[in-house]
């Protein structure tokens, strides 16, 4: 969740820093912190806040040198403020980390006498290292023994004052990556921030740690022996930062993106003629349950492929939330196939999922925007989603290539299990190929959504009802408004609405009503007529049959392409995702950071 950038090399490096954190500002931004070796000590500047500020404090009192550390923060012990910001320094350490070193307080005992002058958990860590070099260990050494005393999930950049020019680094639950320039090493959090520095990346594996220094590197695993890890090629400008062009936020532009991205997301699965090798590497006649495990919004994409597998593919399908899976001790299957879900595949409780199942023999699969992430590494088979970078907090593009992903494996499932005749599979392909048109034509209704969001905006809460696979696009309207306009919203089956939150209905509270005209249409008006008698302001989002039936009882009605049943929860979220975003500007909001999240969640 955190940043991490470091620089080591002959040239100076603060410029550079505070660029790989602007790159990564989109994984933390409570605060920042800059810390840089020169010849005369370790140097550090801090500011509570955005980058930006760190950029003002810099400008009144600038530091640079040959190597450095930075570090854009998430809270997560202690206060977002300039003391709590990384670097932190204990004698002649200064350290950035991202992760939580769960047994810090017992840590803190045992350096009785010392002095701690933040409520972090990080704090620690520079102690321990501090103490091993008073004790006369080299700082290689004093690393390792730090590195056995943590307990926890970390990715760490270590400088020692009055040493040669060097970075510790070393990761454990926690993503980190190597850059290899020319007389220059570079330490990053993802290969975003390393974009503009190197285009040779090593990805630090589990419990290893490494030393990088102007004249190259050495990486150890976690019993201390050398080890030599894969130099990946990026392909240039594959990982480039875009900036917003014509947008004002990040999040309007990925949205915008949609048309391209769910393209590319169908090219890696379905050919001209038939499915693609990505797709063919699961074979569905094996598996008698598909177990997808994810994490927020990833989640609710498993909530909708459930429909697509068990309607079509006639493939029983569990969806269950990381955070959760582990902990109830499922019982599990070796003919199942269990598949990961996350954007950034650094995801730690899906990843902690995936691990469990490997653990237990059932095979894995992971469904990734980031090919090279822990996640596809790990996995027994790497599914990619081909959205390109997403900066903005609030998913939007990743999502709706999930979602592609996920329709066309459900098809391939349907084919290979002979669920459906090949005329039936023809008229799925080719409602696919459909789908990056229907994206763009949705997207022509953003004036009207904005329009909605005008009257949206001075709610204080909101509710979505769906039906079938709209229950959990429902879900994700109710989620993406609450993430970046702070509207309570929930979401809910129409179904479930009499069943208790039909009580906080009343007049004028906001239901957003997600229903294309299908078999599930005269239930959901039903629903409709039960909270319009109680004086609630009803918006509908359908298509053009639907708002012909239902229109009239609708305050506002937003009228999105038909499609058939198969596609329509790809369509419909087009509008709430246009709602969530216009409702959040009207607001003035900040879209693409909003409060208290990070765009990846890398601790429990």
């Amino acid at each position: 969740m955190c940043g991490i950038v470091g620089i080591v090399g002959t040239e100076k490096v603060t410029d550079r820093l505070i660029d790989g954190l602007k790159r990564l500002e989109y994984r933390g931004y409570d605060s920042a912190g800059v810390a840089v070796l020169n010849g005369s000590g370790l140097k550090r500047a801090r500011a509570k806040g955005k980058i930006a500020s760190l950029v003002d404090a810099l400008e009144k009192d600038p530091i640079d040198g040959h190597a450095g550390i930075a570090h854009t923060r998430w809270a997560t012990h202690g206060k977002p403020n300039i003391n709590n910001a990384h670097p932190h320094f204990a004698g002649k350490v200064g350290v950035v980390h991202n992760g939580i070193i769960e047994n810090y307080q017992d840590i803190r005992r045992e350096l009785n006498g010392r002095n701690f002058s933040t409520d972090t958990d990080t704090e620690v860590i520079a102690h321990v290292m501090d103490e091993a070099l008073k004790s006369g260990l080299t700082s290689k050494e004093a690393f390792s023994q730090t590195l056995k005393k943590l307990r926890g999930a970390y990715a760490l950049g270590i400088m020692v004052d009055d040493e040669k020019d060097e970075i510790f680094a070393a990761r454990a639950g926690s993503p980190l990556a190597i850059g290899i320039g020319n007389g220059e090493m570079y330490l990053g959090s993802d290969a975003l921030a390393l974009a503009q520095l190197s285009r040779e990346l090593i990805y630090l594996e589990e419990g290893d740690w490494a030393v990088l220094s102007p004249a190259g590197y050495e990486i150890f695993d976690e019993n201390d022996q050398p080890v030599k890890r894969d130099v990946t090629v990026i392909q240039a400008g594959a990982m480039s930062a875009s900036d917003k062009g014509e947008y004002e936020h990040y999040m309007l532009k990925e949205i915008h993106e949609q048309p391209i991205t769910v393209n590319a997301t169908l090219k890696a699965y379905l050919g001209a003629d038939d499915f693609t090798e990505t797709a063919r590497k699961i074979d569905f006649t094996a598996i008698d349950r598909l177990v997808i495990i994810a994490c927020g919004t990833a989640s609710y994409a498993g909530e909708v492929a459930k429909y697509w597998f068990e309607q079509i593919a006639g493939l029983a399908v569990d969806v269950d939330i990381a955070s959760e899976f582990r902990y109830r001790q499922p019982v599990l299957s070796k003919n199942s196939l269990f598949v990961a879900v996350s954007q950034s595949g650094e995801t730690a409780d899906t990843l902690a999922a995936l691990r469990y199942c490997k653990q237990a023999g059932i095979p894995t699969a992971a469904l990734v925007n980031v090919m090279t992430s822990t996640m596809a590494r790990e996995a027994d088979i790497a599914l990619p989603l081909n959205a390109g970078p997403e900066i903005g907090v609030a998913s939007t593009k990743a999502f709706t290539s999930q979602l592609t992903a996920l329709a066309t494996l459900a098809v391939l499932a349907a084919s290979q299990r002979a669920a459906i005749d090949e005329d039936g599979i023809a008229k799925l392909t080719e409602q696919l190929s459909s789908l990056s048109n229907l994206v763009s034509k949705a997207l022509t209704t953003s004036a009207d959504i904005a329009k909605l969001a005008e009257a949206l905006a001075p709610a204080k809460h909101a509710f979505f009802l769906g039906r079938g696979a709209m229950t959990p696009v429902a879900f994700e309207g109710a989620l993406k408004l609450k993430e970046i306009s702070y509207i309570h919203a929930e979401g809910y089956a129409a179904g479930e609405l009499k069943h208790g939150p039909i009580a906080l209905i009343e007049q004028d509270v906001p239901v957003i009503v997600i229903a294309p005209h299908d078999e599930l249409f005269e239930k959901t008006v039903s629903n409709m007529q039960e909270v319009a008698a109680r004086g609630a302001r009803i918006y509908l989002f359908t298509d053009e049959d639907g708002a012909k039936a239902a229109g009239h009882m609708a305050h506002s009605v937003i009228v999105l392409p038909k499609t058939g049943k198969f596609l329509a929860p790809l369509v419909q979220t087009i509008g709430v995702q246009l709602l969530a975003y216009h409702t959040a500007t009207a607001l003035g909001t900040d879209v693409d950071q909003p409060r208290n999240l990070a765009k990846s969640v890398t601790v429990e």
